[in-house]
């Protein structure tokens, strides 16, 4: 029996070292291919040639290291913190569907930014990362005080979600009433960042994004033991030493200091704070944070490399929007969750649609 135990343990390491690998060999090259591809096909010899310094090409040097690969790195640094902060919110809620955007969250960070580029642009004014960044983790703060007032006042967690859409609905109507009236040369690039793009990325703009999310994650990372204890109730948290009240705050700070931070750069993005941290879940076949913490991070950079990839690719030289593919691919997820839920607990689903 011992040794049966060993041998699956050894088992479990091999699986988990391998789905690693996987996913950092598909982020290293869905990064080479985001770099290589576009309207100017570049070969990835030439592409390893201009990263090396040693590309003959200017075109190409200034292609690759001033719009493509900052780009490729703001999908891989935002994608991962949309799949954190949905993995954050679903733990916070106890719900398999929360996640940034359908609780309103990115709508309300999109909103209180859209409303600063507004202001900013119209007094020609320059504007920071930092204070965009702030700009969105205060409306990221508004939507999700709002969606947690709600969540007291309403168990049933399908309710939640509904609640959390009209909130998304209100504070993205409002968003494009301030840009239909906004008197801006620059109203096309509002435009366009409000209909979710990590296009116009710049190195400064990758600096500071690395350093907020980073940093968070780290601090989301070092949580791990708290969260998986969580997990299993807030009775048994209380009974490790969680304090209940303090890591709420933190994991509610955490998951919107990540959102507002993908807003800030590259506007709403849709789904991926759900989807991926399901995938993720059902691929490993655990719950250990120390797991799925940078698994998530990790398939939410996957995530975002292939649908920008499919977004610039598809209708070339057109761009589509980066939400328009997350949720494309998305969407079906969600829809497998919500049925795999219901089948789990046709029970609680029954009594949930008495009330």
């Amino acid at each position: 029996m011992k040794h049966f135990t060993i041998c699956l343990n050894c088992n479990k390491k091999i699986k988990y070292i391998l789905l690693f690998t996987g996913l950092l060999f598909l982020v290293l090259i869905l990064t080479f291919l985001n770099i290589s591809t576009g309207s100017v096909s570049i070969s990835l010899e030439e592409v390893f040639k201009t990263l090396a310094g040693n590309s003959s090409q200017e075109t190409f040097e200034n292609i690759v290291w001033q719009i493509r690969f900052p780009r490729a790195l703001a999908a891989v640094i935002l994608g991962g913190a949309l799949a954190l902060s949905g993995y954050l919110l679903q733990t916070f809620f106890h719900n398999p569907i929360a996640g940034p955007f359908v609780l309103g969250i990115s709508s309300g960070a999109k909103l209180i930014v859209a409303l600063v580029m507004v202001f900013f642009l119209g007094n020609a004014l320059k504007i920071s990362s930092f204070v965009l960044i702030s700009a969105a983790f205060l409306g990221a703060m508004l939507s999700m005080g709002f969606v947690l007032l709600v969540s007291r006042k309403l168990k049933n967690s399908s309710m939640l979600v509904v609640s959390g859409i009209m909130i998304g609905y209100i504070c993205s109507a409002i968003t494009d009433l301030v840009i239909t009236f906004a008197d801006d040369s620059d109203i096309v690039n509002l435009h366009n960042w409000s209909m979710g793009s990590f296009s116009g990325i710049s190195w400064n703009n990758v600096i500071v994004m690395a350093i907020v999310v980073f940093t968070t994650s780290c601090i989301v990372f070092l949580e791990s033991k708290s969260i998986a204890a969580y997990q299993l109730g807030e009775a048994y948290a209380r009974s490790m030493g969680v304090n209940i009240r303090s890591f709420r705050i933190i994991l509610v700070l955490l998951s919107s200091i990540l959102s507002a931070c993908v807003t800030a750069f590259a506007g709403p993005v849709s789904f991926v704070g759900i989807a991926v941290p399901q995938i993720i879940k059902n691929l490993f076949h655990t719950t250990k944070p120390l797991l799925l913490i940078p698994a998530c991070f990790l398939g939410g950079a996957v995530w975002c490399l292939f649908c920008d990839l499919l977004s610039r690719m598809l209708f070339a030289p057109t761009e589509l929007s980066i939400s328009t593919i997350t949720a494309v691919f998305g969407v079906p997820v969600v829809i497998y969750v919500m049925i795999h839920q219901t089948r789990s607990n046709p029970q609680n689903a029954r009594n949930e649609g008495l009330k």
